[in-house]
C-alpha cells in the first residue's frame, strides 16, 4: 500500500513536470524573400548561404551584406510579424517561444548592426511580448510597423 502511494505520487509529479515542459515550445522564422548576399549562422554550423524557404530557429543569426536584404516571417501560435533585414545588418533570433496552453508567445530579436523594418501583428495576450534588443536599448511593442537602426562605432 505504501509503495503504491509513493509510485502514484511519483507518477503525478513526473506528469506535472512533463506538462510544464510541453507548454513552452520553440517557434520558427522562415525566409520569404531575399536579394543579394545573405548568410545564416546557426549554433551548430558555420556560415552558409541563405535560401528562400529556409527555416530559422532560436539563436540563429542572419547577416546581410551590401546591396542585400532578407524578408522573414515569424510564426508561432499565429503569424507574429514580418521582418525586413536590410543591407549590412546582423540579426539574431534570440528568443522565439510559444506557450500553446496560455496562447502566449515571446519574441526577442537582437540587432547587433544595421537596420530592420518590422510589421508586428497586434498581440492578443497580456503575457505575449515582442522585443528588439540593440547594444544600447530594448524596445517593446504591442503591434505596429517600426524600424530599428544600429550604426557601427567609428
Amino acid at each position: 500500500m505504501k509503495i503504491t502511494r509513493i509510485l502514484l505520487i511519483l507518477v503525478l509529479v513526473l506528469g506535472i513536470f512533463s506538462l510544464s515542459l510541453a507548454q513552452e515550445e520553440k517557434r520558427i522564422a522562415t525566409i520569404m524573400q531575399l536579394k543579394g548576399n545573405v548568410e545564416v549562422m546557426t549554433p551548430k554550423e558555420a556560415r552558409k548561404p541563405a535560401q528562400v524557404g529556409m527555416v530559422l530557429r532560436q539563436a540563429d543569426v542572419i547577416h546581410t551584406k551590401a546591396k542585400s536584404w532578407a524578408l522573414l516571417k515569424l510564426d508561432g501560435v499565429v503569424e507574429t510579424a514580418t521582418v525586413m533585414v536590410k543591407e549590412n545588418s546582423q540579426l539574431m533570433l534570440a528568443e522565439l517561444t510559444a506557450d500553446k496552453i496560455k496562447g502566449s508567445q515571446k519574441t526577442l530579436l537582437d540587432l547587433a548592426l544595421g537596420e530592420i523594418l518590422i510589421k508586428a501583428k497586434k498581440l492578443h495576450s497580456e503575457e505575449t511580448s515582442f522585443e528588439v534588443k540593440t547594444p544600447t536599448s530594448i524596445v517593446a511593442v504591442r503591434g505596429t510597423t517600426f524600424s530599428v537602426t544600429v550604426e557601427a562605432k567609428e
